[in-house]
C-alpha cells in the first residue's frame, strides 16, 4: 500500500505501443484506464479527387479508425511550415494558386501522434507564368510575332 493506494494483483502495463491497463484499489473503488495507440488516420475530400476550380471551395476531412479521446487535429501542406487548421475538417474557400499541393492531417491523443497519407489538391485554372496568358482574365495572350528587318 502506497499513500492509501493498493495495486490489485494481476494488473500490469504493456508497451508504449500496446494496451495500457492500470488497475488500482482506492478504499472501496476500482479505477481502470485503457489507452489505445492511434492508428488508421485517413483523409477524404469533397469534391472527390481533390480537384477544384479556381475560386471554388474544397473540404478535406480527417478520420481516425482507432484512438482514445480527446483527440487534437492539425493540417499541414508539404513544403509549408504554416498550420492550416486545427479541426477534423479543413475548408478551403475561394481556392487559389497557393492551395494546390500535398496536404496532410496529424492527430494527437496527448500520448502519441499519427499522420495521414498525403492527399494532392489541384486548383484548376491556375495562372502559369511559363505558359503565358493574362492572370486577371484567364485569356491567353498570343505570343509576340517576330519581325525581320
Amino acid at each position: 500500500m502506497v499513500r492509501g493506494l493498493q495495486v490489485s494483483p494481476g494488473c500490469h502495463l504493456q508497451g508504449p505501443q500496446g494496451l495500457w491497463v492500470c488497475c488500482a484499489l482506492w478504499v472501496t473503488s476500482c479505477v481502470a484506464r485503457a489507452w489505445v495507440p492511434l492508428s488508421g488516420v485517413s483523409l477524404s475530400v469533397q469534391p472527390p479527387g481533390g480537384q477544384v476550380t479556381l475560386g471554388d471551395s474544397l473540404v478535406l476531412s480527417c478520420e481516425v479508425a482507432i484512438g482514445t479521446d480527446p483527440l487534437s487535429f492539425s493540417w499541414h501542406q508539404e513544403g509549408s511550415g504554416a498550420l492550416l487548421g486545427t479541426s477534423p475538417h479543413l475548408e478551403l474557400h475561394n481556392a487559389g494558386d497557393n492551395d494546390s499541393g500535398q496536404n496532410q492531417c496529424r492527430v494527437s491523443d496527448g500520448d502519441s501522434v499519427a499522420e495521414s497519407d498525403l492527399l494532392n489538391v489541384t486548383v484548376l485554372g491556375e495562372w502559369d507564368a511559363w505558359a503565358g496568358g493574362d492572370p486577371t482574365h484567364g485569356t491567353a495572350i498570343p505570343p509576340a510575332k517576330s519581325v525581320a528587318f
